[in-house]
Order: C-alpha cells, then sequence, then structure tokens
C-alpha cells in the first residue's frame, strides 16, 4: 500500500513517519478586508442581529472561525416580505439598468478575488488555488447573465385569424428561495442569483449551515455594486434552524420559486413543501457520475481526467465521478498509472498552504462515511492500492480500490469525499448496463478514441451532462443539471435564465384585417 505525505510549509500537519501523520494545531488568521468578514444578516439592505449566533468551524482545524446570526422563521419572514416589496420596483427596471448592476457586481468580485478565495478555504477547507478558482467561476455567472438579462426575447407568433395577433411575452415569476450547499459556497449562489436577478426577480438566499461567510461577503459587494435593498437578502441560520427556516421559504405565498442544489432527499422534502402553494421549482441534487475508461481511450488522457474529476475539492463536488469502469484490455495499466499519479500529485494539508493540492472533508461525519465505504468494500474482496487511511478530524486518505464489484457500497451510493473504486468490465454493453443501473443522473464521462462508440455512448448514458475525453465541464455557458432523481430544471447558460421567467400569452383582438 502507499503513503501519502502531510505538507509541512506554514500548516498544521507534518509526516512524522510513513504512513502515520499527526497534527500540529497552529493558528490560522483569516486576514481580509473587514468590510468582507460579515456576521449579521442581510434583509431589505441592513445588516441585522439574530436573538441567537452559531459558530462557523474551519474543517480543518475544528477552530470557530466567527460567531453568524442565527435567522430563524421570523428574519426569514421579514427577508421575503422585503424581497416581495421590492420585486415590483426591480421589475421594472430595464433589463439594461439591470445588467449595468450585475456586471458592476461581477467587477467588485473579481477586485476581491483574493480575499474572497480566503473566506472559502477557511470555512469551505479547499485549497487556495480551487477557492481563487471558485470564484472565478462564480464572477463568470454575474457576467454571463448580465449579458442574458437583455436577451429575454418573447414570440411573434402568426395567428390563424386575419384579427387578431398573438404575443408570447417573458415575465419574471416573482421572489425566489434560493437554497444552497457549503462545497461551492460561493458559486452556487452567483449561478442562481445571477439568472433571477437578470430575469427581474428578487431573491432570498439561506447558505448552507457550515458556510455562511460567503454568502455574507457576496451581499457586502452587491449592496456596494448598487443593488437595490430588498433585491437580494441573505438569512444565514444554524442547523438547528435551518428545517423551520427551509420550510417557510418553500410554503410561504409571497414565494413564487424554489431553487436549491444538495441532496435528492433533502430535494424530495422542499419539493413536497414547495407542492403545497404550486411553486415554480429547479432542483440540482445528487450524482453518481459513471467514469468509463474503454480500451481505446488515450491512457494518459483517462489518468489525468480521472484525477481531476474525482480529487477536486477532495471529491466533494456533486459531478465527480463516483463509479469507475474500466475494459479488461487497460484496467491494469490504467490502476498502475493512476497510482502512481496519486502518490506523485496529491498532498493533504490546510487549505492555505500553497502545497496542498487536498483539504480536509468538511467535517468528521463526512470523513466517516468514506471509512464506513472503503471497509465495506474491503470486506467483500475489494483491494486497497493507495490509501484507504481515516486521518485526524476531517481528513480522510485518498484511497484507490481495485477489485470492486456492484454490490459494494461505494457503488451504489454517492460518496462525496476521496475515494476512486475501479470496477473491470469487458464489453461496451456490460458498462453501460452499470453505469445507467442507478436512480440518478447528474453527470457521466467516459474515455474513447472510437468515433463510432462516442457517439453510441454519449447518447446512452442517462444524465444530463456528458464529459467525452474530458473531465471539467462547467461553464455558464453550458446547461447545468441532471435527469432521473438528480433533479428537475438547469442552470447556466441561455436556459438557466427560463427557470425564472413565466410566459404570458396575449391575444390582441378586434384588429382590422
Amino acid at each position: 500500500m502507499g503513503t501519502f505525505c502531510f505538507v509541512r510549509t506554514g500548516c498544521f500537519l507534518r509526516q512524522v513517519a510513513p504512513g502515520l501523520p499527526s497534527m500540529l494545531h497552529r493558528e490560522y488568521s483569516l486576514d481580509i478586508a473587514p468590510a468582507l468578514l460579515r456576521t449579521q444578516g442581510y434583509i431589505d439592505g441592513r445588516w441585522v442581529s439574530a436573538p441567537s449566533t452559531f459558530p462557523v468551524l474551519d474543517p480543518a482545524t475544528g477552530k470557530e472561525l466567527a460567531k453568524v446570526a442565527d435567522c430563524g422563521t421570523k428574519e426569514a419572514q421579514d427577508a421575503v416580505n422585503a424581497a416581495y416589496k421590492a420585486f415590483y420596483s426591480w421589475k421594472r427596471q430595464t433589463a439594461k439598468e439591470r445588467s449595468v448592476l450585475l456586471r458592476k457586481w461581477f467587477d467588485l468580485l473579481n477586485a476581491n478575488k483574493e480575499d474572497l478565495a480566503k473566506l472559502i478555504t477557511a470555512e469551505c477547507g479547499k485549497p487556495m488555488k480551487e477557492s481563487l478558482g471558485e470564484i472565478a467561476y462564480s464572477a463568470s455567472f454575474l457576467e454571463w447573465f448580465s449579458e442574458e438579462a437583455r436577451r429575454t426575447y418573447g414570440d411573434f407568433v402568426p395567428s390563424a385569424a386575419k384579427d387578431r395577433k398573438i404575443l408570447l411575452l417573458k415575465q419574471p415569476v416573482g421572489v425566489a428561495s434560493i437554497i444552497t450547499p457549503w462545497n461551492f459556497p460561493s458559486a452556487m449562489i452567483t449561478r442562481k442569483v445571477g439568472a433571477a436577478l437578470a430575469a427581474g426577480c428578487t431573491v432570498v438566499v439561506k447558505p448552507a449551515e457550515d458556510t455562511p461567510l460567503s454568502a455574507l461577503a457576496l451581499a457586502e459587494l452587491a449592496e456596494q455594486a448598487g443593488i437595490p435593498a430588498g433585491v437580494f437578502n441573505v438569512v444565514p441560520c444554524s442547523r438547528e434552524t435551518t428545517p423551520a427556516v427551509g420550510e417557510l421559504l418553500c410554503t410561504d405565498n409571497l414565494v413564487a420559486k424554489v431553487s436549491f442544489t444538495g441532496s435528492t432527499a433533502t430535494g424530495k422534502i422542499l419539493l413536497k413543501w414547495a407542492s403545497s402553494t404550486v411553486k415554480k421549482a429547479s432542483m440540482e441534487l445528487g450524482g453518481h457520475a459513471p467514469f468509463i475508461v474503454f480500451d481505446s481511450a488515450d491512457i494518459d488522457k483517462a489518468v489525468a481526467g480521472a484525477m481531476a474529476s474525482k480529487f477536486r475539492n477532495s471529491g466533494q463536488t456533486c459531478v465527480c465521478s463516483n463509479r469507475f469502469l474500466v475494459q479488461s484490455g487497460v484496467h491494469d495499466v490504467f490502476v498502475e498509472r493512476l497510482a502512481k499519479a496519486m502518490s506523485a500529485e496529491l498532498r493533504l494539508g490546510h487549505g492555505s498552504d500553497p502545497a496542498t493540492t487536498q483539504g480536509p472533508l468538511i467535517n468528521p461525519r463526512a470523513a466517516e462515511k468514506v471509512e464506513h465505504q472503503v471497509q465495506d468494500a474491503v470486506s467483500q474482496g475489494a483491494v486497497i492500492v493507495r490509501g484507504g487511511k481515516r486521518l485526524e478530524g476531517s481528513f480522510m486518505e485518498p484511497t484507490l480500490l481495485t477489485n470492486v464489484t456492484t454490490n459494494m457500497l461505494c457503488t451504489r451510493e454517492e460518496t462525496f469525499g476521496p475515494l476512486l473504486p475501479v470496477l473491470k468490465f469487458n464489453t461496451e454493453d456490460e458498462a453501460l448496463a452499470i453505469a445507467n443501473a442507478c436512480n440518478v443522473g447528474l453527470a457521466g464521462y467516459f474515455y474513447s478514441q472510437d468515433l463510432s462508440q462516442i457517439w453510441r455512448v454519449a447518447e446512452e448514458l442517462e444524465v444530463g451532462m456528458v464529459g467525452v475525453n474530458e473531465a471539467l465541464l462547467s461553464t455558464p455557458e453550458a446547461s447545468f443539471g441532471g435527469v432521473k432523481q438528480s433533479g428537475l430544471g438547469r442552470e447556466g447558460s441561455k436556459y438557466g435564465i427560463e427557470e425564472y421567467l413565466d410566459v404570458k400569452y396575449m391575444c390582441i383582438g378586434g384588429l382590422n384585417p
């Protein structure tokens, strides 16, 4: 079994002996502009306190970063009321006016990218390089939707009657509840909010309880950009308060739309709540992405793709590859090269250390889940090629397993961690049967240089997004979303803004032919 080294530079981790790292628990300060470190809720253009607070922790050290206002149903209701009031003036602004404000917000994200990235690394744990990448990605949605704001075209439809004209108008739906996850605490907000504000909607954002600081920093920059009071509201809340706040944001009559990114189980609860008032809903839910390597693949590119897809954010993305299916003719060489790449390229540590490529998981429970899946696989005959160990706190070694079967938990459940299980297959039909044998379908990846196979497999994979010889899919120009129980609707692209628009049919009659 291979070992992984904890990097030492400026970090609280060091290597004591091969395979036996321990922690030095050093302190880390949040050296950012004071204006961006907000700890109150943001409602109707004001920073508001709540009766209690909750702690935000650094997942790498377990140390408290800040105490944040624990907004409850009262604050959430105030935010909904403010958004509803602001909607009637915001929707009347011209598309050009909304576009200009979104562009100013985009410029401010870029101007403050270092501080915003430090916030992400502190509360989410991802390495600074990835956090900077997330800020660029976050800003790109504000830029994209600032442009799409001016392209919400309706239709003029030829009428069968000579005395009528048919127009189809697109209008904003109203107040949107935006409920976001911790793994991309900035980008998941801008991808939704950029589209909503461009369409003319107002929003109430409930960020994940683990990562509210990034959302509140976005609110500060929205205010600096000139986004009017009540248009963008943020109600942070603790894990204990979240169910009540979530229910209000999904059931209140003043809310017209719910957008959620998170687990399928939670999405079903929110959909049930939203159905009580027949709200428009978009859901980006769980994934269980297959990553298929065919005999014709360029193995070096497939290995690089596997590394990028699996170990970004320590495996904590909804589009991370979860099941690696490798054809028998290239199985052994793929595993060998992948193991070497893992040993050479992956370094565990605090995200603020420049040498770190793998930060902690979001909390100890997440590490326990990965550990449990490894133990389950090994008990059924899987072989640990690299890693396999649960480390202190929220850290888990990047792990490579072979001799994996479809009976193991790691191939039946989404992992959300740095575990890479490899299944061997013989035929294309076998690979597709395994890949499609689940009730979710967000993303899928495969590597092949056979053009006919590329078209066949891309069309047959039951997912909303397919990466062909490419492991990093996300871009604001393309649609993002899944099929089956991976959700409803699409984000990004020209389709993302449609989620926040209604189509109104206007029939003009009594015209003289």
